[in-house]
């Protein structure tokens, strides 16, 4: 039997702006659980390179917008992309974009959203490993919107509809060695409840982090 992998999951229990890790760090264990063992934290020392080193993949959801990284764990987060890790990047989890390095390993900055509600995503990239037997499906879900930034190169994988027109929702990138997804849903815990979600959530995971099969 395979040896389960390592995955870190960095959010918000104590003051979370708007997202709270707890309940959402059970899903995200479960969604993964046949894959990867999770450990959770709020310690955002967890960047640093020599605690990254033992992880498979490193899955952000943190919610501080006013907390900017370190240049010491912004070095570690980028070493460990560059050199081979995964980074999954979860609705607002691109909040740590705080320092333009960690912006552009992104590829984007978040600039606001309107009010959460039903939305409807696409696929825009069928062939992609990640959209593997993705359906289009419809979750109630702020609609992100964001600043790409011009020296990054994205795949577009999949984007929503809002008020007539297509916004980007998921894109992937290569970075150095390493592996970068970000998935717009994610606001809350019936989020992760959602099965589309929970195939896209798992299959991006694997992606990001090389896990075969």
């Amino acid at each position: 039997m395979m040896e389960k992998r390592k995955a870190l999951l960095l959010g918000d229990y104590s003051y979370p702006e708007f997202h709270p890790l707890q309940g959402v760090d059970e899903e995200i264990s479960h969604i993964l659980q046949d894959w990867m063992t999770v450990q959770c934290s709020e310690n955002r020392k967890m960047l640093l390179k020599e605690n990254l080193a033992s992880f498979d993949l490193c899955i952000s959801y943190c919610d501080s917008r006013k907390e900017v990284l370190s240049p010491q764990q912004t070095a570690g987060l980028l070493s460990y992309v560059s050199g081979g890790g995964g980074l999954l990047v979860l609705h607002n989890g691109i909040t740590l974009q705080g320092r333009y390095e960690i912006a552009q390993l992104m590829g984007a900055r978040f600039l606001r959203h309107p009010s959460a509600e039903q939305l409807s995503f696409k696929v825009t990239e069928p062939d992609h490993p990640i959209m593997e037997g993705i359906e289009p499906f419809e979750i109630q879900e702020e609609p992100y919107r964001f600043d790409f930034d011009p020296f990054t190169e994205k795949t577009l994988l999949m984007e929503y509809e809002y008020e007539g027109q297509w916004w980007p929702a998921a894109w992937s990138l290569s970075y150095g060695l390493g592996r970068v997804v970000y998935l717009m849903p994610g606001h809350n815990q019936p989020s992760f409840q959602h099965e589309g979600y929970r195939k896209l959530l798992l299959q991006a995971a694997k992606w990001a982090g090389r896990f075969p099969g």
